[in-house]
Parts: C-alpha cells; sequence; structure tokens
C-alpha cells in the first residue's frame, strides 16, 4: 500500500478539487482528510458515516460544587484565566482551561476532579470512490495533528486488512505540526502550487520540509494560465533541483460548476482538456 499526500505550501491552492479528480480515476484505493481545521473533501465525495468514534484528548477539570470549601486557591493559581467566580462559586471555564492540573494539584480538600475532554470526532465512511476516513474538530479544541494521526492510523489499518493499493490524503496548506503528522510515513508528496509569487515562495518551504524528512516530492501548478513567466520560473525551479514536475492545470470553471453539483471535474467534464492532463498526470503519479 502506498500512501500519497496532497498538500500545498499556503491554502486555496485548490487541492481538494485535484484530490477528488484523482479519487474518480484512482482504483483499489482509500482517502483520507488530514485537512482537518478545515474538511471540505466530504462536499464532493459525498460520504455515507458507517462508523463514528470520538476524539478525545487532553483531560480537563471540573470543580464539585458539593465538597468546594470557596478558599479561592484554584482561582488566584489559575494562569490561563480558566477559573471563574460566580457569586462566590468558582467554575471552570470549558474553552479556557489547558488542563494543565495545577488547580486540581492546589486544592486542599480535593474538590477538582478530571474529566474526559470531547476535542472532536473522526468516522469511517463508504462513497462512490471508495472508504473515506474524514473527521470533525470541535471549535477551539488545539489537537489536530493528534487527530490526524488518528485518522491516518484507521485509513492505513483499512488498506492493510482489504489489501488496498492506495491511500489518498487531502492534506493540510502549510508547513506546520498538521503538515508533519501528515506527511510522516508517506510514499509520495504531490504539492499543488498556482502561478504567483506568494505560492513560488512557499512552495519553495515546503520543498525544504520534505527534503528534511527524507521525503519524495512532485509539483503540480494549478491554475497555471494565472502568470505564465511565474509558472515558468517554478517549472525551471523544479528541473534545477532534481524534483519531479507532474504537469500544469490551467483555470477552468469546470471545478467550480462540478462542485456546486458535488461532482470532481472528470464526472462533471470528463472530455475537457483539463480532465484529459489529470489524467496523465495521475498515471505519472502511478509511475513515481
Amino acid at each position: 500500500m502506498k500512501q500519497i499526500a496532497i498538500i500545498s505550501g499556503k491554502g486555496g491552492t485548490g487541492k481538494t478539487s485535484i484530490t477528488s479528480a484523482f479519487a474518480s480515476l484512482a482504483k483499489n484505493s482509500i482517502y483520507a482528510d488530514c485537512d482537518v481545521n478545515a474538511s471540505d473533501l466530504h462536499i464532493i465525495m459525498r460520504p455515507k458515516v458507517k462508523e463514528s468514534f470520538v476524539f478525545s484528548f487532553n483531560q480537563k477539570v471540573k470543580i464539585n460544587q458539593q465538597e468546594c470549601i470557596k478558599c479561592s486557591i484554584c482561582f488566584n493559581v489559575c494562569r490561563f484565566n480558566a477559573v471563574d467566580r460566580i457569586r462566590n462559586n468558582f467554575y471552570v471555564r470549558e474553552f479556557s482551561c489547558t488542563g494543565c492540573d495545577l488547580c486540581r494539584k492546589a486544592c486542599p480538600v480535593m474538590a477538582i476532579e478530571k474529566i474526559d475532554n470531547k476535542a472532536g470526532e473522526y468516522f469511517i465512511s463508504d462513497t462512490r470512490f471508495g472508504q473515506l476516513v474524514h473527521s470533525r474538530l470541535n471549535v477551539g479544541e488545539d489537537y489536530s495533528d493528534r487527530l490526524i494521526d488518528d485518522v491516518k492510523s484507521y485509513a492505513c489499518n483499512i488498506a492493510e486488512e482489504k489489501k488496498l493499493d492506495n491511500l489518498i490524503i487531502d492534506g493540510p496548506p502549510g508547513i506546520g505540526c498538521t503538515t508533519i503528522s501528515t506527511i510522516n510515513g508517506i510514499d509520495l508528496a504531490v504539492l499543488i502550487t498556482n502561478s504567483s509569487k506568494s505560492s513560488l515562495h512557499d512552495l519553495k518551504r515546503s520543498l525544504e520540509l520534505l527534503k528534511t524528512h527524507n521525503i519524495k516530492a512532485s509539483v503540480i501548478i494549478n491554475k497555471s494560465n494565472f502568470n505564465c513567466n511565474i509558472t515558468k520560473e517554478i517549472e525551471e525551479y523544479c528541473l534545477e533541483n532534481g524534483i519531479s514536475f507532474l504537469g500544469k492545470i490551467p483555470y477552468d470553471r469546470n471545478f467550480t460548476y462540478g462542485m456546486l453539483e458535488q461532482k470532481s471535474i472528470i464526472e462533471y467534464a470528463p472530455f475537457s482538456a483539463t480532465s484529459d492532463i489529470i489524467r496523465k498526470i495521475w498515471e505519472k503519479i502511478l509511475k513515481l
């Protein structure tokens, strides 16, 4: 089983649109949406949830009002202002609590207890392309890299159990912890960039990250006809640095029209020039 992650140095380059197009072409594959902070692959893939799991991480605390002696020690020691006082009663604000556990340790009567923190959910779903593992992170939660670990782990287990050929991952933008969790253990990173100066800058940062982790990189330029000079510069950069250049995808409104009907561009406009380009790119990916 090969792991292919579609990532980018910045948001809005077209990762999800291109991932869904690959899903239309791939066979014997499973899919994972690891862009957990802005998950949207499900919009096109229209999953039917078969199993759901609670994502719990970093226990928080709760004050037992019956045992509390109103000493205000917890209120004074909390550095995050997570303990609130209302009419001489003390409460923990859920979204402010970091789970550092200092207030519980400082409480003289042990009136503070740990509680599980439900940070989100992740799902195993059926789609017309194959199974999809995706998730929903609760508002204000900050453990997206750990959620990505769970999503990938379940997808890998299913792929190995069913002897699937590929795990295709819709990854997050940027070079932070979420991207590092996504690329951990993959066989090929497909970087999506645009023909703009900022995209070129972010592409170089992403390539440096992949080089540090010794991961094979390849590049696609989406909306390549916006700035032909930058497109040429990206191609030359890839050639000079021995990076696999997969191809150029021009701006095409069929991506948007297809999305409105919850279809990939391969489904919406199968005979378009853009769909032919994507088919050739997918063949190159399989060879890599």
